[in-house]
């Protein structure tokens, strides 16, 4: 049996003559966490409603524990949870009360699974307290634990800490590796901080106008963000397709004046200057930087799409 559990090929959504997914394609293996990062409008929600059945995709396939038609989707659907955007709770009810309505609307037997999750999340001790009076952070464990009342095996969280304090996010953090570790549960996560994302996550998918940028493990972003060489020429134009195309070199991002910043390879700097040379670009600057996570974020969805606003690290969540 494969490990990959979620698989989308080609996944496009077009609304009118607006395109706000282009043709997006990973693969997501049991036992991830996987986090899907990128800016404000960057198409995060779009693709998890996708997954989730909420939206129907334009074009492209959607793969879910190797069922690919519409019965075998929503079979597999069953095995999931999802919470995409803001968690629905009733707010004169307690956790407990909000817990058993959801229950019950999902045709759920076991009631003792409803102290469980409690427990889990930490909300066991809220008694008959009414959600209204709850903070954020209880509230988005709240929205946690009825997302894991079917014994999820993959859970969809969107934005789950936007908005929190730092207490609040490592409480939801330390949750969700609890929840991966313990119940092995394979988690899709998307946010903007990818600071807190690097605490949590083993791979990352970076999204920018609905396309995807960049692919990658925990331990090549913690590579790429270590240093990286920032190199201009006489032909930045040209750059580009020689490092691909002489060097195979494949982790750069190109700024807006051309120059090109490497972060792969940047023990071979001789051999990368020895080609530029032989292919008639000649280097005016080679400077080596330490990088760090926004930083290599900012560069990978432009620096353009980073709005620093309400206390957040780099963007604007996606709504």
């Amino acid at each position: 049996m494969s490990d990959i559990i979620i698989s989308v090929n080609d996944l496009t959504k077009q609304y009118m003559k607006k395109q706000v997914v282009k043709n997006v394609s990973f693969g997501i293996r049991r036992g991830m966490i996987c986090g899907l990062v990128g800016p404000n409008g960057a198409g995060k929600t779009t693709i998890m409603k996708m997954l989730g059945g909420i939206v129907l995709p334009t074009g492209g396939s959607i793969e879910l524990f190797g069922e690919t038609d519409e019965k075998g989707l929503a079979h597999s659907r069953s095995r999931m949870s999802f919470m995409i955007e803001t968690p629905y709770a009733k707010a004169n009810m307690s956790a407990k009360e909000n817990l058993e309505k959801l229950r019950l609307q999902k045709g759920l037997p076991d009631k003792g699974r409803i102290e469980e999750v409690l427990k889990t999340v930490g909300l066991s001790d809220t008694g008959s307290k009414p959600v209204k009076s709850f903070s954020l952070g209880m509230k988005q464990r709240l929205g946690i634990a009825g997302a894991m009342l079917t014994k999820p095996e993959i859970m969809v969280l969107d934005e789950p800490v936007n908005g929190l304090d730092p207490e609040g996010i490592v409480e939801i953090r330390e949750l969700l590796l609890k929840l991966n570790r313990e119940e092995k549960v394979t988690i899709l996560i998307s946010s903007h901080l990818l600071g807190e994302l690097s605490l949590l996550c083993t791979d990352y998918i970076f999204i920018r106008h609905g396309e995807i940028v960049r692919k990658l493990s925990a331990e090549e972003l913690n590579r790429q963000c270590h240093e990286y060489y920032h190199i201009s020429t006489d032909n930045n134009t040209a750059l580009p397709a020689m490092l691909e195309n002489k060097l195979g070199i494949k982790e750069f991002s190109v700024r807006k004046d051309g120059s090109v910043d490497i972060y792969e390879r940047i023990d071979e700097i001789r051999l990368i200057s020895k080609t530029m040379f032989e292919n008639g670009i000649i280097p005016t600057e080679i400077h080596i930087h330490d990088a760090n996570l926004e930083e290599y974020y900012m560069k990978l969805v432009g620096e353009e799409n980073v709005q620093c606003d309400e206390g957040t690290d780099i963007s604007a969540a996606e709504k």
